[in-house]
């Protein structure tokens, strides 16, 4: 970005071409805010990433837990639900706020 507004200076006092100038530096600045949307991706990926693995792990524990004292399946369930319920949030909030 310093090295195009460098050239487009030099252009400019040399030339005085200003419209070429402005068109650089307009493609400059939609590059930027293109790149701005890629990290805003990224940014709702990786959350829902996490979510994914919180979700997996919450499953894992649980089926375990059901595994090692069937009686207690249905107080596990519930807070198996609830805490998958608090990882899909934070996918919500990376999706909606990122």
């Amino acid at each position: 970005m310093i090295e195009l507004l460098a050239d487009a200076n030099a252009s400019l006092l040399a030339d005085g071409n200003a419209t070429q100038i402005a068109d650089q530096a307009k493609a400059a600045v939609q590059e930027v805010a293109e790149a701005t949307g890629i990290t805003g991706s990224i940014q709702a990926g990786l959350g829902c990433l996490g979510a994914a693995i919180g979700v997996g792990l919450v499953g894992m524990k649980g089926a375990e837990a059901v595994g090692r004292n069937p009686d207690a399946s249905t107080p596990i369930m519930v807070q198996s639900i609830i805490g998958m319920a608090l990882a899909e949030a934070v996918a919500f909030y990376s999706l909606f706020l990122g």
